[in-house]
C-alpha cells in the first residue's frame, strides 16, 4: 500500500470504541506474561503503543498489534525466561523480515489454500471462546453485565445504524468504576528507564526448541495471510502480505531488546476493532495514546488487574463470533472445520498439517483459489 493509497484517519467516538477492540485480548496475555516473569509491564506496553501509532498511520486502516499468542502461552504455562522471549522475538524479526523481500512469502501464499487460512481463523475463534468461557465461568456477574451491554448496542445499531457501536468503550469505563469501587484507585508507578535484555546461547537454544516453530507458523497463517485476506473482506483494500511481514520484523527487532515482548499483526484483532466500530488508522493511533499514557503513568499489574476480568471474557467472546462469521466464507469447509477442531482440542501446528494433508487428498493437489490473488 503506497501512501497515496492510504485511507484518510477519520477521528470519531465509533473510532474511540474501535480502539479498545482488542485491549480484550492484549491486556489479559501481558499482564500474565508479567505477573509469571520478569519482564516490565509498563515497557511492554509502551512498544504497543508506539507501534499502534506507527501502523495506524502508515496503513491507514485499524491493522492491529498483538502480542505473538503461541509465544505468550507457552511463557505463561512454562515460565519461561525474559532471555528466552527475548531471544525468540529477534529470531523471528529476522525471518519476517527477510520473508518480506524474498518469494518464500509470496509462495506460501499461493499454496496455502484459502480454506487453510479459514481453518486457521476458525481455529482461534474457537480458542477465544474457550478463554472467555473460563472468564466467563470465574467472574458470572461482570460477564453478564458486559454480554447484556453488547447485546443492547448491538440491537440499537440494528434499528439506528447510524448510531456507533460504543459498547467496548462503556463496558472498559464501567470495569474501571466497578474496579476502583471494590479495589480502590490503583498505585501510579512512572516508567522511567527500559532494559536492555541480551539474549545467552542457551535462549537461543530453547526458543529455537520450544517457541519459534509454533509461533511461526501461527504468524504466517494469521497475523498475515488471514490479516491480508481479512482487509480485503472488511475494507475492501489489499494490504500486501509482504507488507506485513515487513512490518512485523521491524516492530520485533526494535523493541524486544528493550523489554518489548514479541508482537505481530492478527486476523482477530482486526475483526475486534472493525466489530467495535475501527474503521480507519485513527483507531489505532487512539489505541496508542491510551497505551503510552498507561505505560508511562501506571506501570504497574495493578491498573490492568483493576478491570473484572467477566468484561474482558464478554469482549473476547464477541470477537470470536465476529472472527467465527468470516472463517466460513471458505470453499472447502470440511477442510475448514477439521482445522478449527484440531486447532482447539490439539494444537495450531497439528490443525495446519492436517487441513493441508486434508486439501490435497480432497482437491487432489489443486489448491482452492483466492479471488484476484492469481491462486
Amino acid at each position: 500500500m503506497t501512501a497515496g493509497e492510504r485511507p484518510a484517519l477519520k477521528f470519531s467516538l465509533s473510532e474511540l470504541a474501535g480502539a479498545f477492540g482488542d485491549f480484550g485480548t492484549i491486556i489479559p496475555l501481558i499482564v500474565a506474561v508479567a505477573l509469571v516473569t520478569t519482564m516490565n509491564i509498563g515497557a511492554m506496553l509502551l512498544f504497543f503503543g508506539i507501534w499502534y501509532l506507527i501502523t495506524g498511520y502508515y496503513y491507514g486502516l485499524p491493522i492491529p498489534i498483538e502480542p505473538m499468542k503461541a509465544i505468550a502461552v507457552i511463557v505463561i504455562a512454562e515460565r519461561l525466561s525474559a532471555g528466552e522471549i527475548a531471544a525468540a522475538g529477534l529470531i523471528l524479526g529476522v525471518l519476517f523480515l527477510l520473508m518480506s523481500y524474498d518469494p518464500l512469502l509470496l509462495w506460501l501464499e499461493a499454496a496455502i489454500p484459502m480454506a487453510v487460512v479459514r481453518g486457521i481463523q476458525l481455529g482461534l475463534a474457537l480458542l477465544l471462546v474457550r478463554t472467555s468461557v473460563g472468564f466467563i465461568i470465574s467472574d458470572p456477574l461482570f460477564s453478564a453485565t458486559g454480554i447484556a451491554i453488547v447485546l443492547v448496542f448491538l440491537v440499537i445499531t440494528l434499528y439506528r445504524d447510524q448510531i456507533p457501536d460504543l459498547s467496548t468503550l462503556v463496558i472498559i469505563i464501567a470495569g474501571i468504576a466497578a474496579g476502583v469501587v471494590i479495589n480502590g484507585l490503583p498505585q501510579m508507578q512512572v516508567l522511567t528507564v527500559l532494559a536492555l535484555i541480551i539474549p545467552s546461547p542457551v535462549d537461543y537454544v530453547k526458543a529455537v526448541y520450544s517457541l519459534v516453530p509454533a509461533q511461526a507458523l501461527l504468524t504466517v497463517t494469521n497475523a498475515i495471510l488471514a490479516t491480508a485476506l481479512l482487509t480485503k473482506d472488511l475494507f475492501k483494500r489489499e494490504v500486501p502480505a509482504p507488507h506485513l511481514s515487513r512490518s512485523i520484523g521491524i516492530m520485533n527487532l526494535i523493541s524486544v531488546p528493550l523489554g518489548g515482548f514479541p508482537m505481530c499483526h492478527g486476523a482477530g484483532g482486526l475483526a475486534g476493532q472493525n466489530r467495535y466500530g475501527a474503521r480507519t488508522g485513527a483507531a489505532n493511533i487512539l489505541a496508542g495514546l491510551i497505551l503510552i499514557t498507561i505505560a508511562l503513568f501506571f506501570a504497574s499489574a495493578d491498573i490492568l488487574t483493576l478491570i473484572p476480568v467477566g468484561f474482558f471474557g464478554a469482549l473476547l467472546l464477541f470477537v470470536a463470533l465476529e472472527m467465527g462469521k468470516y472463517s466460513l466464507r471458505t470453499e472447502s469447509l470440511p477442510v475448514t472445520i477439521l482445522i478449527g477442531v484440531l486447532a482447539l482440542v490439539i494444537s495450531m501446528t497439528v490443525a495446519f498439517l492436517a487441513g493441508i494433508a486434508a486439501a490435497y487428498l480432497i482437491h487432489k493437489s489443486k489448491f482452492v483459489k483466492i479471488p484476484g490473488s492469481g491462486r
